[in-house]
């Protein structure tokens, strides 16, 4: 299981929400490029970037950070927020960028992320963010009708290799990982789909979790700041057989 510490992004600065809430943003870290260098550091291969004014603006907004930190870091680098066209996953791919995340077009226009499988395969996944296992769109501002294993399962028809999943109560709460959720979406996937797990880690308890459930990844925001949950120890135990 891998595990992809995170860094989201407003303007400009690493920041926080609590369950994803913009008034509630506070900065955790004071540069972005040696926030990630220390992932690299402590062994991380991947990292999971979010553009939060992207996710509520509808489009790349702060693209150039995450290039910046593909182009001078070994890291593998995962992109969400604001990707509404193929023109934009076809910039973030041609650039660098190992993986590209797809949300409200999922459930707004499944036909992008149908045509941006078909033209870049598993580098595309798929954002799928619920409250009470509802799924929301537009960084979070706008909710559906829509049952997050339903689109789930949509987007694994539609070819999609990854999806990450998010319970919106939990995120940025440290309240650990919705094992219920992930579980039932895990026996919905099967293994057709790797399923990321994502808000709500606290500690090393929720790795062990995640990787009992037979994920394939998770994301680590929080704790990492907050100093619950250490990178280190969370690859080694993560990633190991």
């Amino acid at each position: 299981m891998i595990i992809l510490p995170a860094i989201d992004i407003k303007d400009g600065n690493c920041v926080r929400l609590l369950k994803g809430d913009f008034a509630t943003v506070h900065k955790v870290a004071e540069d972005y490029m040696e926030t990630a260098k220390s992932f690299e550091r402590a062994g991380a291969s991947w990292i999971h970037m979010v553009d939060l004014d992207g996710a509520k603006e509808g489009k790349t907004v702060n693209a150039d950070i995450y290039l910046n930190v593909a182009k001078n870091t070994n890291l593998r680098v995962e992109v969400g927020g604001g990707i509404r066209s193929l023109d934009a996953v076809e910039y973030y791919v041609s650039n660098g960028i190992s993986r590209v995340i797809l949300g409200s077009v999922a459930l707004k226009k499944p036909q992008i992320v149908m045509d941006a499988v078909k033209e870049y395969g598993e580098k595309i996944a798929v954002g799928i963010d619920a409250k009470n296992g509802i799924v929301a769109s537009e960084g979070w501002l706008e909710s559906s009708e829509v049952d997050y294993i339903d689109l789930s399962l949509e987007m694994i028809r539609a070819g999609v290799k990854n999806i990450i999943f998010t319970d919106i109560s939990k995120d940025g709460t440290l309240s650990g990982v919705n094992t219920q959720q992930l579980s039932a979406l895990k026996a919905a996937a099967g293994d057709k789909c790797g399923i990321i797990a994502s808000g709500g880690v606290h500690d090393i308890n929720d790795i062990k979790v995640c990787k009992k459930m037979g994920l394939y990844g998770a994301i680590c925001g929080k704790s990492l700041y907050s100093g619950t949950l250490n990178l280190r120890e969370a690859i080694e135990i993560g990633e190991t057989q």
